[in-house]
């Protein structure tokens, strides 16, 4: 039996990675495919977790599009495939490398694993591309792996055969408690200055396409308010390298006291700073489900979730971009310890470190 592994962006890789390094301690017959639909955060990923694949299509371009990345993958994968005829293909998420290469594998009738397989927001442009590409990937999947009770109920009212379903956790727990490191020093040494203790650090992220322009700017605005109106608070700020968020962000936050713009972090140190941060303001997917381990409460900026679990738990509330709202939001965390409290200790719905373990216990039992 082969198992063939497939990612090509950041995240994709961290949550993939748990899946490389189980096959490695079971010595399973594998195989990773890149396509390095993202090179220079793909690379930092594979670093971190000491992964080399086995084949990299290494098709980034500058400005690349959704149909060049789509027909790429789809060119560059098919004589692998028909090569190391692998007996599954496992992809993850929502990307255009998880969406090319599960049809793909369609092509070649060889049965797709869906890792993080259910969720949805059931709007096909939000967000987008990634909604539609998590919907036909589903239609192409044998073994939906889902991370949640809630993901599975969300393929059964699609009419998924629920025997296909598997609730396993989401890897990207497996990910996070492989890197956090109470000790970490980080390599930059202003990171190490800051006053995690007695300064209350607000980590912002914020790139999603759909916010970009007026959005971003409500988000920007509100956080420059939040810092100005509370001297006991800082914001840390890794800027995403696409020209949209930089030059918006830069126009607003850049010389405001107590907010830090920062280059992008590699993910380890990432992890840690998420580990000694007050709070968190996002619109990342996989920071709503990694915060909850680390007890750190979650604003969301963003106007829908496919993963509402974390809103329903408690972990994380959903602000959108409006920024009053935020700034409303922001205001009780950082004033009412017993609404911080109350968010931040309350157990993660994601999973508990041991998604990995079990895609590949099921893989094997039926297929091996």
């Amino acid at each position: 039996m082969k198992i063939a592994i497939v990612f090509g962006t950041r995240p994709e890789a961290i949550k993939m990675a748990p899946l490389v390094k189980e096959c490695e301690k079971r010595n399973l017959d594998f195989i990773t495919i890149v396509t390095a639909q993202h090179r220079e955060m793909l690379d930092q990923k594979l670093e971190v977790f000491n992964i080399k694949p086995h084949y990299d299509l290494d098709i980034m371009q500058a400005n690349q599009d959704l149909f060049y990345v789509t027909s790429s993958v789809i060119n560059e994968i098919k004589p692998i495939l028909l090569k190391e005829k692998p007996n599954i293909l496992l992809v993850q998420g929502d990307t255009t490398t998880t969406f090319a290469a599960s049809l793909s594998a369609f092509y070649l009738k060889i049965p797709v694993g869906h890792v993080e397989a259910g969720l949805r927001t059931w709007n096909k442009y939000n967000p987008f591309p990634e909604e539609i590409n998590r919907q036909l990937t589903t239609r192409l999947t044998e073994f939906h792996f889902a991370p949640t009770e809630w993901a599975k109920n969300n393929l059964i009212q699609e009419g998924i055969n629920p025997l296909s379903i598997y609730v396993t956790g989401n890897t990207v727990i497996d990910a996070l408690l492989m890197i956090v490191d109470q000790n970490y020093i980080f390599e930059d040494g202003f990171l190490n200055k800051i006053d995690y203790k007695n300064k209350k650090v607000i980590l912002l992220t914020s790139h999603r396409r759909e916010n970009f322009g007026e959005p971003m700017r409500e988000v920007f605005l509100a956080c420059k308010q939040i810092i100005e109106s509370h001297p006991d608070v800082e914001l840390i700020y890794p800027v995403h390298p696409n020209p949209n968020v930089q030059k918006t962000a830069y126009e607003i936050l850049n010389g405001v006291e107590r907010v830090h713009l920062i280059e992008p972090l590699d993910y380890r140190p990432f992890v840690q700073l998420m580990n000694k941060c007050y709070m968190i303001m996002t619109d990342s997917g996989g920071i709503q489900e990694e915060a909850p381990s680390l007890g750190k409460p979650v604003l969301v900026l963003r106007k829908t979730t496919e993963r509402p679990e974390a809103i329903e738990a408690g972990t994380a509330k959903l602000v959108g971009t409006d920024k009053n709202k935020i700034i409303q939001n922001a205001e009780l965390l950082l004033t009412d310890k017993n609404e911080y409290k109350k968010m931040s200790s309350i157990a993660n719905p994601y999973g508990d470190g041991k998604a990995a373990s079990r895609i590949l216990d099921i893989v094997l039992e039926k297929l091996g």
